[in-house]
């Protein structure tokens, strides 16, 4: 039985053996690499939510709590499940040994990814897995630390460490001047976090979401077991973090979709990280981008490029064929390959390097450090990074929300994301106040409402049909427009790659016009343009920082003679250097009465240079640059006759469909209509009646006194003669209805007989007999007769004018005006006229 007395000894060999390998689960942290590290073990609180009446187990466990003890203190940690992580129609790509492709939806309700706060310290966060045991990141202060379980099958025992504690070699994602070994520098006391929270949501008060695609390599694969569930719950678990990370810019980042190359890479990874890159670009282009919207992919390796961690192109988000990046996953743990996934998705981002830039975040170190340092702070200069991107028209696919069918989440209103169920969600109460779309609490549209959000919502109401959400910035970009009954505008429709632009001198390249002297007047000024083809050939044969065709290896490629002109950009006429607000280095290379200008931006070697010719530029007749070569425009796949498909009425954009000019209609612009094409949207407004209503005025109205006046203008000499009658006639009548009547007798008048003789008798025209004929008589009537009717017209004889006016001329006798007294004057006869 000696093999009895020994058996201990050889089990406790073989844990000793077995030891190390079980402290390299891949995914999860070696704690031989850590200077320091303390083991607790968590304490679960049983305060959870009540489940709602009818409502499931695993709704019931959206919020969990615990209890934790981190360098002598403990601490109280409130979890919840990140609703907006996964969408419902998640998808797993992967290939089979023959190398045919499948796909799976694995059910997503019941993930183990949560995200949350350490009770009674503001701007704390937290972003772990619960999948076996506590796994994941917690920011305490201004120090990160990682939490993870000891063993994978005790949820008990698990090890807590600061992030800066992990023993690493120098990696780089940066500028290759800078010492990646280096210390932080030491700087003055930055603001407090939740000052740059503030600061940085003020600028960024729109939230945007980033739809994010992962694939993993072979060889990342097999480090996992070659288990597909495992592979799923790291990158699941990496996206996670990366939310919680990007929630401080207020842009959230959505897993829509991983790819798992199981038996053999569909790229090659020999060369260096801008090889790699560039062949993942290519692969996702032709690939992956038909086959799943997705806004950013990123490529896991397991490969190393030395002391390069990533690359990936700076402001490329929304791009069709360059919003990608690669990253090295290694001997780390997914909390330290979190931060270099979010650095390399800052690129796309827009968001440079912080080195020598005053920048500051709350740590010694931020994310978009050149050095990958594990940090989950952005800086300040990059939170001003997306900014410029934003402001500059990039990111508009940020914008596009995650509609309620496409976004996985347990009906939670005041998340800001519109959940099945909800018309609008506009996140707290206090955030509400200002909206006047969105209740708050019920996340429903407010009385009269139509919509609260989106580019073709305006004061709570659907722009109308017709109306531009996103114009044309060039030549080769085409305007979209509004349906009038959805508050979100058309995807992003450009002219098709290859179609002549610029007189036929360029071609359109993913929705641009490129051509050497637009490049030259965007980094020199508009002074600047193209430099002779000499220089291109001279300067860009040499294989250094500034003549080369990229990267061989760790070395530059020198320029054959037929690429030399897809080299770097070679200008002249330079007068000034407003390029992105970074100070490039430049230099100059005099060939004949030459000078030709080149630049270095110095972004580092995780950043594809800008100052390399762009690619579709026109290298020569009926050739383009790709890849830092000069080939055949016929790689563009250009297969639209705009002569024929849309009758020379239009251009064909990139889905292949006739986009018509303004007076045609689509598909094919062949009859009379407003322009625009299927995809577009209308470019006119259906519902608008305006048009109508102004045509029924006119013709109904205007029109008419139109003809009027034309026809009273030809027979203006007629009516004239009419009018003129017409006149005449009315004067007459009125001359004879005016006429004065002749006055009314008057009976005697009793008279004082003391003063006054008796009248004088009247005839029987009413005049006294003793007047001459050339006299007017005084009528006589009593005071009564005012208030009687006039007897018959009496009919005046006619006086000749001169006559008249001798008669006008001649004293006329007067009288005294009668007393006031009334009606009861008595009556008396007239007085006699004077003599």
């Amino acid at each position: 039985m000696a093999w009895a007395r020994l058996l201990p000894l050889l089990l406790l060999l073989l844990l000793l053996a077995a030891g190390p390998g079980l402290q390299l689960r891949p995914g999860f942290q070696d704690r031989s690499l850590l200077s320091s590290y303390e083991i607790i073990v968590p304490q679960r609180l049983a305060r959870e939510r009540r489940a709602a009446p009818g409502s499931s187990v695993a709704q019931a466990q959206d919020k969990v709590s615990y209890v934790i003890e981190i360098e002598g203190k403990e601490h109280t940690i409130h979890l919840e499940k990140n609703t907006l992580l996964l969408p419902k129609d998640f998808t797993v790509y992967s290939y089979n040994e023959e190398g045919k492709l499948y796909s799976e939806n694995p059910d997503v309700r019941d993930h183990c990814h949560y995200q949350g706060y350490v009770e009674g310290i503001p701007d704390s966060a937290i972003a772990v897995s619960t999948c076996t045991g506590l796994r994941g990141l917690l920011h305490v202060g201004n120090v990160t630390y990682g939490i993870e379980p000891m063993d994978d099958d005790s949820d008990l025992k698990h090890i807590v460490y600061r992030l800066e504690n992990v023993q690493k070699e120098p990696m780089v994602c940066g500028v290759s001047s800078t010492d990646p070994g280096r210390e932080p520098t030491e700087y003055e006391q930055p603001p407090g976090m939740t000052q740059l929270l503030r600061s940085k949501r003020a600028v960024l008060h729109q939230t945007r979401y980033v739809e994010l695609f992962i694939v993993v390599d072979k060889e990342r694969y097999e480090v996992q077991g070659r288990s597909e569930a495992a592979v799923r719950e790291e990158m699941v678990h990496l996206a996670n973090c990366l939310d919680s990370m990007y929630i401080m810019l207020n842009i959230r980042v959505v897993l829509v979709g991983l790819e798992i190359w199981k038996y053999q890479n569909l790229i090659s990874t020999d060369g260096s990280a801008g090889d790699v890159l560039a062949n993942f670009v290519q692969w996702r282009e032709k690939n992956l981008v038909t086959r799943r919207r997705h806004d950013s992919a990123q490529f896991v390796l397991k490969k190393g490029f030395g002391g390069t961690a990533g690359m990936a192109y700076v402001g490329t988000v929304c791009s069709k064929n360059h919003a990608g990046g690669i990253n090295v996953f290694g001997q780390m743990s997914v909390q330290m390959f979190a931060s270099i996934v979010a650095h390399e998705l800052g690129h796309n981002l827009g968001m440079n390097h912080d080195d020598e830039r005053e920048c500051y975040c709350g740590a010694d170190s931020c994310i978009m450090n050149s050095g990958a340092s594990g940090s989950r702070n952005f800086s300040s200069c990059s939170a001003e990074d997306f900014e410029k991107l934003t402001l500059n028209k990039g990111g508009s696919c940020l914008l596009n929300v995650p509609r309620p069918d496409e976004t996985y989440s347990v009906p939670f209103c005041g998340n800001k994301l519109v959940d099945t169920g909800e018309e609008c969600d506009c996140g707290s109460p206090k955030e509400c106040e200002k909206d006047p779309c969105c209740e708050a609490g019920t996340c429903r549209l407010r009385a009269g409402a139509e919509c609260a959000y989106g580019d073709c919502c305006k004061n709570c109401r659907f722009l109308p049909g017709g109306t531009v959400c996103r114009a044309s910035n060039n030549e080769c970009d085409l305007p979209e427009y509004c349906n009038g009954t959805s508050q979100f505008c058309q995807q992003d429709f450009t002219v098709q790659n290859g179609y002549p632009c610029h007189n036929e001198e360029a071609y359109c390249y993913n929705g641009v016009c490129q051509y050497y002297n637009a490049q030259c007047q965007a980094i020199f000024g508009p002074r600047a343009k193209a430099a002779p083809d000499i220089c291109f050939a001279e300067v860009n044969s040499k294989g250094d920082r500034f003549g080369n065709c990229g990267y061989h290896g760790n070395d530059y490629r020198k320029c054959s003679t037929w690429n030399a002109m897809c080299g770097k950009l070679q200008c002249e006429n330079v007068g000034a250097l407003p390029v992105f607000g970074i100070k490039p280095a430049t230099i100059q290379t005099p060939i004949g009465r030459t000078t030709c200008w080149g630049v270095d931006f110095q972004l580092g070697s995780d950043v594809p240079d800008p100052g390399m010719v762009n690619e579709g530029t026109k290298c020569d007749a009926g050739k383009i640059c790709r890849h830092y070569q000069c080939v055949s425009v016929s790689v563009l796949n250009y297969d639209c006759d705009v002569d024929s498909k849309c009758h020379g009425h239009g251009v064909c954009n990139n889905n292949r469909n006739c986009h018509c000019d303004a007076g045609w209609a689509p598909p094919y612009c062949d009859s009379t209509g407003y322009g625009g094409s299927i995809d577009s949207g209308p470019s006119y407004n259906d519902k608008d009646t305006s048009l109508r209503d102004g045509l029924l005025v006119f013709f109904f109205l205007v029109l008419p006194l139109l003809l009027l006046a034309v026809l009273a203008f030809a027979r203006r000499n007629q009516l004239k003669q009419s009018c003129g009658r017409l006149i005449s006639r009315c004067r007459s009548s009125n001359s004879r209805s005016h006429r004065t009547p002749p006055p009314l007798p008057r009976p005697p008048v009793e008279t004082d007989r003391r003063h006054f003789q008796q009248s004088t008798p009247y005839n029987s025209r009413g005049v006294p007999t003793d007047v001459q004929a050339n006299q007017r008589p005084v009528p006589a009537y009593s005071v009564n007769q005012y208030h009687q009717h006039y007897q018959p017209a009496y009919h005046q004889p006619y006086y000749h004018p001169l006559q008249y006016q001798e008669q006008l001329q001649q004293k006329l006798p007067t009288r005294p005006p009668p007393p006031q007294q009334g009606q009861c004057i008595p009556s008396r006869p007239a007085p006699l006229p004077p003599k």
